[in-house]
């Protein structure tokens, strides 16, 4: 630990903290400003099961209409912010630009969210990409997020107990029932996991589709609890 500390204090004296949105300084050893910090919208109210975002006040149980026709198979989901401009051009410059230190940004800025939860999971999920788009892309965005909120919550990541062994198409443009289609049977457990509870991680959720469907296989083999963390809602 003290070791990792003075590694971090001699890369943030040769390469100090710069802000990915707008080039000032970071905060908190961080690539992003205050300023740029306060503007990624915090999604506050939002359905209690699958974390749509509503667009007025609500209690605190309200479930979306969707959950309320047809509950998903998880159990809760995490999505501290919502998909705005700052957080797509991050998203999308981490999987088409290879900026891990993106990965680093909202990894911490995910974690520093859920340090307030009651319950931490056993064990993290992070969401399986195809071989197919890890060969074309050369890494999986859910996992290198996933590195970083494991290591601040001091929590097991596990990235070798489920595969995607469908390579589906984007879910971009799909209805949510297309995407139903898209992705069902797209996981299976190839390594049994020794936790009750776990939490897939993901970058960004915009049906919960594709956490459904792995949330099924994970508690088809015997997890009881199934939480989904993600960065955003879309």
């Amino acid at each position: 630990m003290i070791v990792n500390n003075w590694i971090n204090i001699i890369q943030d004296s040769l390469f100090p903290p710069t802000c990915i949105l707008c080039g000032n300084a970071g905060i908190d050893n961080l690539d992003i400003c205050a300023c740029c910090r306060r503007r990624l919208p915090l999604n506050t109210y939002c359905c209690a099961l699958c974390g749509e975002s509503f667009s007025a006040p609500v209690a605190e149980l309200t479930l979306c209409g969707r959950c309320l026709q047809e509950k998903p198979v998880f159990d809760k989901t995490f999505a501290p912010f919502t998909y705005n401009d700052e957080i797509s051009y991050l998203n999308s410059q981490l999987k088409f630009g290879a900026q891990f230190k993106i990965a680093r940004l909202l990894g911490s800025l995910l974690a520093e969210e859920l340090k307030s939860i009651e319950q931490l999971p056993n064990c993290i999920i992070p969401m399986p990409l195809h071989s197919a788009r890890y060969h074309e892309r050369g890494f999986n965005q859910a996992l290198e997020i996933g590195k970083c909120v494991a290591s601040c919550l001091r929590i097991e990541i596990n990235h070798r107990a489920c595969v995607r062994r469908k390579d589906t198409p984007h879910q971009t443009g799909l209805s949510a029932k297309q995407r139903r289609q898209n992705i069902r049977n797209a996981f299976a457990m190839i390594n049994p996991v020794a936790a009750s509870h776990v939490a897939i991680l993901d970058d960004v959720m915009t049906t919960g589709a594709t956490a459904n469907e792995l949330a099924k296989v994970l508690k088809k083999a015997g997890v009881k609890r199934v939480d989904v963390w993600v960065c955003a809602r879309a």
